[in-house]
């Protein structure tokens, strides 16, 4: 009884697992850059084969991750600007 409930409870969750991910290629800059803002963190499609999670600041990164600036290409512009969770740069000295 106890597999045939897991087993439901699977497969009611499986259309929230085959959501696809945003293309922001598909939307303009400042439309990426408002849904970063309303979800706080996000994977976005950024390519063919390429994906990578978005940030609106450093609260959403994993320690000891910071946000870091960069670029990603959107419908209207090769250089949107966006922050993405990267590891802290070391310092040597």
């Amino acid at each position: 009884m106890r597999g045939l409930m897991f087993m439901m409870a699977m497969l009611a969750a499986a259309p929230a697992m085959a959501q696809h991910r945003v293309d922001a290629r598909q939307l303009d800059c400042r439309s990426v850059q408002s849904l970063i803002d309303q979800r706080g963190a996000i994977v976005l499609t950024t390519g063919q084969y390429t994906y990578d999670r978005y940030v609106v600041d450093g609260r959403f990164c994993f320690s000891p991750e910071v946000a870091r600036y960069t670029t990603i290409p959107s419908a209207d512009t090769d250089q949107c600007p966006v922050y993405r969770c990267d590891q802290p740069l070391i310092d040597w000295d």
